[in-house]
């Protein structure tokens, strides 16, 4: 097959670090000591309790002498002036010499000032109830382990160095599909099997883009020669070919059996798979070639990104012809925006990401035309995801770094950096169970980072909800 997969690379597997409470030690320190026997003319008679009437304690007589000298032991004790710094550095020593620990420190009450704070890393031994800080064991629970090196690379010969091109897609059955110049093949990440779908019939002709349907049965196809195909996976046959456009389509996206696709025209039809006369709408609301193309997970609105810098929201459309405008246009990039993608929590929070003369990251809010963020990714933007597992995206990046970032949102600060690419990324694309992410480079591999792995406990709520869902019974197209 001309689409080999090499050797799976595993980055190195995660330090498991176990912080063992400390024990607490056993020391028992008596303060006094009671006399066991009776001091008088014989020593193996024991002391009894007073039979005088009126009491059953026994209460020493005090001296005025002794509670004058008390008191004065108590003031000279408490008193700083008394010790100079050396005998203080002696005793501090000694304490920590026999105890493992300054007793001053480790006090729950104090005569006078707040508690101190326990040094970093301290394990407290006798389990001292105070402020502490966090230490690095405890910190390290919160975050999880990211792999730094990619968790297989595949050969992706021929694959066209295009940013203005879609030519990944993974589907919700678990398979990836590959546009390599006028091929399209399947890789079954289930079981490594690698097919050929289709090859186009004319040498000069290339696939442009690819997207599966929500179900993962059927694959829309994009060609440089103005053409939408769609192709059965089961029978591995072409099922239609819809012709509308005048220039190459370099992006697709589902909306049930809504198939939108960008040209380099500028122009986005609407096609219904289900009926003859397939072309249901046009919008036309750039200038030049759509480069990004996604509808919003609730298919209310449609978000496009084109080489004219500009980010139109459009909204449904239920049918019938006219002429439609967007509700929404951004004209902050200073680059094409080809990264769009919509928050999968938020439905109405849309991220993009702009070219070689922008390379920023915005956030907006599409209700209210509000930009929520701006970051400078200080690189081209070609891709961008949002986790379904953590409040986080990734982004893919061209020159210089050729690298993937992940983000935290809404705060915007990197999580981590996923280097391994040595031409710039031209496509991201996640799996079904949203934790790994494929990215295809111009360096001709395709590169699978497991950045989204989730909690174990998590996994199984998830994969409880998934299986409710899918007693649904989907439309299937005619």
């Amino acid at each position: 097959a001309r689409w080999q997969g090499k050797a799976k690379e595993s980055g190195p597997g995660p330090s498991p670090v176990g912080v063992s409470p400390m024990k607490p030690a056993n020391r028992s320190h008596s303060s006094s000591k009671t006399p066991s026997k009776t001091p008088g003319k014989s020593g193996s008679k024991i002391q009894n309790t007073p039979t005088k009437a009126g009491g059953d304690r026994y209460i020493p007589n005090r001296s005025t002498l002794q509670m004058e000298m008390a008191n004065f032991l108590l003031t000279k004790e408490n008193d700083p002036a008394e010790e100079s710094p050396t005998k203080k550095e002696q005793q501090k020593a000694w304490a920590v010499n026999l105890n493992g620990f300054d007793v001053e420190e480790a006090k729950i009450l104090r005569l006078s000032g707040k508690p101190q704070n326990a040094p970093e890393g301290y394990q407290n031994n006798l389990k001292v109830l105070y402020s502490q800080k966090m230490t690095p064991g405890s910190s390290r629970k919160n975050s999880r382990y990211i792999p730094s090196m990619p968790d297989r690379i595949l050969d992706a010969p021929e694959i066209r160095n295009d940013y203005y091109l879609n030519l990944i897609d993974w589907s919700s059955q678990n398979f990836l599909a590959v546009a390599l110049d006028n091929s399209v093949y399947l890789w079954n990440h289930a079981s490594g099997e690698i097919i050929q779908l289709l090859q186009m019939e004319h040498p000069d002709v290339y696939i442009s883009s690819v997207s599966w349907i929500k179900e993962g049965n059927y694959l829309a196809v994009g060609t440089s020669s103005a053409e939408v195909q769609l192709w059965d996976i089961q029978q591995q046959k072409r099922l239609r070919n819809m012709t509308s456009h005048c220039a190459r389509v370099g992006t697709l996206s589902w909306n049930s059996y809504i198939l939108s696709s960008g040209a380099r025209t500028g122009h986005i039809h609407h096609h219904d798979v289900r009926v003859a006369e397939h072309h249901v709408a046009t919008l036309a609301g750039h200038t030049q070639e759509v480069c990004g193309l996604k509808w919003s997970l609730d298919g209310r609105y449609l978000a496009s990104g084109g080489n004219d810098n500009l980010v139109n929201v459009w909204p449904c459309t239920q049918g019938g012809g006219g002429d439609f405008a967007p509700v929404q246009t951004f004209t902050q990039h200073q680059g094409a925006v080809k990264a769009v993608a919509w928050c999968p929590w938020q439905m109405n929070v849309l991220a993009t990401g702009g070219g070689t003369s922008d390379r920023h990251i915005r956030i907006w809010n599409v209700c209210s035309g509000a930009c929520l963020s701006t970051v400078d990714a200080h690189s081209q933007v070609c891709s961008i995801l949002w986790s379904t597992n953590y409040k986080e995206f990734v982004s893919g990046h061209g020159f210089a770094q050729n690298q993937l970032v992940l983000w935290k949102y809404p705060t915007m600060t990197k999580v981590a950096e996923l280097q391994g690419h040595t031409a710039r990324i031209l496509n991201l694309t996640m799996s079904p169970d949203g934790t790994t992410v494929a990215s295809a480079a111009a360096d001709e591999t395709l590169r699978l980072w497991r950045c989204f792995e989730m909690d174990p406990i998590k996994k199984k709520e998830k994969e409880k909800a998934n299986s409710a869902k899918s007693s649904i019974i989907h439309q299937s197209i005619r």
